[in-house]
């Protein structure tokens, strides 16, 4: 009789600077090729994916400067922690992609790296780099969105916040 499979989708990393490096357009699931000590090693959450992009070469989508630690208990089979990784795409999906790298300012970034139903996937994100005028109003957004649901949830609760008192004027 067959094992069961996992049907849940495991995080095992993922790249929250690129979100805020980048605007993303549109993401992909991709299958990624591993050796086997690469598969034991990310069971254990040992991968990073800082400095990690994914380029076309050769008509296939590679993923570059991904880090998947040696596994501990692997020989002279352990794998090179940074090697270049192909990813498992669609034809059509690849041809998309390579249509809109040539138009040019596209980059592809990994967004993070799960398993799903036993299979390691990798989210990429076909995105646009911020400049440094966007990152800041982006983060004015963020920091203003949480003050207002801050203090609707104040307001919800009927705690809302006093306004200090209005110094009185002094005389002279």
């Amino acid at each position: 009789m067959n094992a069961a499979r996992r049907t849940e989708r495991t995080l095992i990393a993922s790249n929250k600077k690129a979100r805020h490096d980048y605007t993303v357009l549109k993401t992909y699931e991709a299958g990624i090729v591993l050796a086997g000590t690469e598969v034991k090693s990310l069971r254990e959450g040992r991968a990073s994916l800082v400095d990690a992009f994914a380029q076309e070469r050769d008509g296939e989508i590679m993923l570059y400067g991904l880090h998947i630690a040696e596994y501990g208990f692997g020989s002279w089979t352990n794998h090179a922690p940074r090697r270049t990784r192909k990813l498992l795409l669609r034809r059509v999906e690849i041809d998309r992609i390579r249509e809109r790298l040539r138009e040019g300012g596209l980059t592809l970034v990994p967004l993070s790296m799960y398993f799903a139903d036993g299979w390691a996937k990798v989210e990429l994100a076909l995105a646009k780099g911020k400049s440094a005028y966007d990152k800041r109003q982006a983060l004015a957004e963020r920091d203003a969105d949480r003050e207002i649901a801050r203090e609707l949830g104040r307001h919800l609760k009927g705690r809302t916040r006093r306004a200090a008192p209005a110094s009185s004027p002094t005389r002279r």
